[in-house]
C-alpha cells in the first residue's frame, strides 16, 4: 500500500507516470481486476433495473441537463443569491480561489475552535484539495467516517472509485487493515474479526461511534446548494453522515461552486435521478439538510466554503463546461471497459474513470504528463454518455481536450504534425504521389512490420500491406 498522494492539488507529484504507464502496471494485477469486475459488474446491473422502472427516465435526465446548463450560465447570480440566502438563516460563507486558500480557511476556522481533531463526511471537494494532509500540517487530525473512506484512510491508500473509494479491496483485504491499523487510530478491532461484512460494519461502526460523541467539528461537502433558500444537501446511505452534520458543534462544509442549483423544485429531479444512479437505490437512505444553524437543534456554527479551484476555467469553456454538470453519481466509472481494467489509481487524480479524464484535465490544466494524457484514457465508446443522469456528452468533450493536447505540441505530436505535413504536400501533387505510391509498391517485400517511431500503433494493430500496384495504375487498366 503506497503512502504517496497524488489527489488534485497543485503538489500533484511531477513523477507520477502518465495514464498508459500507470494503466500498463494497475492490469498486471489479477486481484485487483478481479476486484473491479465484481464491483463494477454488480452496481452497473442493479442500476439499469432501478432506472428501467421509470418510464420518464429521459425526461428526467433532460431535466437535470437543463437545469445544471441554465444555472452554469447564469452561474454568477446563482452564487450571489446562494451567499445572501445562507448568511440570511445564520451561516458564513468564504469565498476560496484555489485549494491553498480553502486550506488556509477551513484549518483558521477549525483552529479558532482550540480543538485538534475533526470528523469527515465522505467529500470528493476536501479530497481534491488535499484537506487532510493540510490539516495534518497544522496539527489537527481529520477522521473519516465513511466506511469505504475509513478503509482507504487506515490503508495509507487513495480512493479509486467515486462512490465506492475502497473498490479495489476484497473483504480479505479490508480485514487484515482493520485487524492492524484501527488500533493506532482510535479503537481496535475486536479481536478474531472475521471478513463476513456484517463483522466489518459493526468493527466500523465501534470505531467510529467514539469519534462522533467525542468531536465538536465536523467538515462535510455537499451535493446540492439552493440558492434560494441556502440550504445544502448532502446524499448518503450509512447514517455517518447524519451524525457528522448533527453533533458538532462547529460544521464546516467546502463546496464547489457548480454544485449549487436554483430552487427547491429543481431539487426534485436529483432526488429521483442521483440515488437510481449511483446506488441504484429509488432513493437513498439519508437525505440531510441544513439552513444554517438553528438554537439548540445541531451545530451552533456553520461555515460555507465556496470552492474554485478552477471550475470557472472549465466554465469558460463552451465544450468542456459540460463537465461541470456532473452529479457525482459514477454511472460512467462502472460502465466503462478502460476504467474497469485500469481502476481508479491509475488516472493520478481523485476523480477517476471517464468523468475524471475530462474533469480532472480542466480544474488542474494539462501541462503534467499525467493531465496530459488523461484525454486519451478511453476508448470512445459512449458508454459514459448513455448512462449519464443528466447527459455529458464525454466523448465529445474527450477529442476536443485531446485537440488542445495536440496543439500543446510535444514529441509525438510534432512528429505527427511533420507527418501530416509532408503527407499533405505530397497529396497537393499527383506526379509526385504517384510516383511514391508505385515506389511503395514495388518495394512491399521490404517493408518492416513494424516501422520505426510508430510502435505505439503497431503494439496493438497489424499495419495494412501495400497492394501489388498503386489504385490508379489499376483503374488505368481497367476503367479508362
Amino acid at each position: 500500500m503506497s503512502g504517496t498522494y497524488v489527489g488534485m492539488p497543485a503538489f500533484l507529484p511531477p513523477t507520477h507516470p502518465a495514464f498508459p504507464r500507470a494503466a500498463r502496471d494497475a492490469v498486471r494485477d489479477t486481484t485487483l481486476r478481479e476486484n473491479l469486475r465484481h464491483a463494477t459488474h454488480t452496481i452497473r446491473d442493479k442500476r439499469a433495473k432501478a432506472v428501467a422502472e421509470l418510464a420518464d427516465w429521459q425526461q428526467l435526465r433532460e431535466a437535470g441537463k437543463r437545469i445544471k446548463d441554465h444555472t452554469l450560465r447564469h452561474l454568477d447570480q446563482y452564487l450571489v443569491q446562494l451567499e445572501e440566502s445562507v448568511t440570511a438563516a445564520g451561516g458564513t460563507v468564504h469565498w476560496a480561489a484555489d485549494a491553498d486558500e480553502a486550506n488556509r480557511i477551513v484549518a483558521d476556522l477549525i483552529k479558532a475552535t482550540g480543538e485538534t481533531e475533526v470528523v469527515k463526511v465522505k467529500s470528493m471537494a476536501t479530497q481534491e484539495i488535499g484537506l487532510n494532509e493540510a490539516l495534518a500540517a497544522e496539527g489537527i487530525r481529520a477522521y473519516e467516517t465513511d466506511l469505504a473512506e475509513l478503509i482507504v484512510q487506515l490503508g495509507d491508500d487513495r480512493p479509486s472509485h467515486i462512490l465506492v473509494p475502497a473498490i479495489h479491496r476484497n473483504r480479505g483485504e479490508i480485514r487484515d487493515i482493520f485487524l492492524e491499523r484501527m488500533g493506532s487510530w482510535g479503537r481496535p478491532a475486536p479481536d478474531g474479526l472475521t471478513d463476513t461484512p456484517a463483522d466489518l460494519a459493526e468493527a466500523a461502526r465501534l470505531h467510529l461511534r467514539e469519534k462522533f460523541l467525542r468531536a465538536k467539528v465536523g467538515v462535510s461537502g455537499a451535493n446540492f446548494m439552493v440558492a434560494d433558500t441556502g440550504t445544502l444537501v448532502v446524499f448518503e446511505s450509512e447514517g455517518n453522515g447524519r451524525m457528522c452534520l448533527t453533533l458538532p458543534e462547529t460544521l464546516i462544509s467546502v463546496v464547489g461552486i457548480e454544485k449549487v442549483i436554483p430552487t427547491w423544485q429543481d431539487l426534485e429531479v436529483f432526488l429521483q435521478t442521483l440515488p437510481r444512479s449511483s446506488t441504484a437505490e429509488r432513493m437513498n437512505p439519508y437525505t440531510s439538510m441544513w439552513t444554517g444553524p438553528a438554537d439548540g437543534d445541531g451545530p451552533q456554527d456553520f461555515h460555507l466554503v465556496l470552492l474554485d479551484n478552477g471550475r470557472t476555467d472549465a466554465l469558460a469553456d463552451e465544450v468542456g463546461r459540460q463537465a461541470l454538470r456532473c452529479i457525482r453519481c459514477s454511472a460512467c466509472l462502472n460502465v466503462c471497459p478502460v476504467y474497469e481494467r485500469a481502476g481508479g489509481h491509475a488516472y493520478g487524480s481523485v476523480y477517476p474513470g471517464p468523468i475524471g479524464a475530462i474533469l480532472t484535465p480542466q480544474l488542474r490544466g494539462t501541462t503534467s504528463e499525467i493531465d496530459a494524457s488523461l484525454p486519451y484514457a478511453s476508448s470512445l465508446c459512449g458508454a459514459c454518455y448513455e448512462v449519464c443522469p443528466v447527459a455529458i456528452d464525454i466523448p465529445e468533450v474527450l477529442v476536443h481536450l485531446r485537440e488542445k493536447v495536440a496543439g500543446q505540441g510535444g514529441p509525438g505530436h510534432r512528429l505527427e504534425k511533420a507527418a501530416m505535413k509532408a503527407a499533405g504536400w505530397a497529396m497537393d501533387h499527383p506526379r509526385i504521389m504517384a510516383a511514391g505510391e508505385r515506389a511503395a509498391a514495388r518495394t512491399r517485400a521490404l517493408h518492416p512490420k513494424r516501422p520505426p517511431g510508430a510502435t505505439a500503433w503497431t503494439d496493438s494493430r497489424d499495419l495494412p500491406a501495400f497492394p501489388e500496384k498503386p489504385f490508379r495504375d489499376w483503374w488505368k487498366k481497367n476503367r479508362t
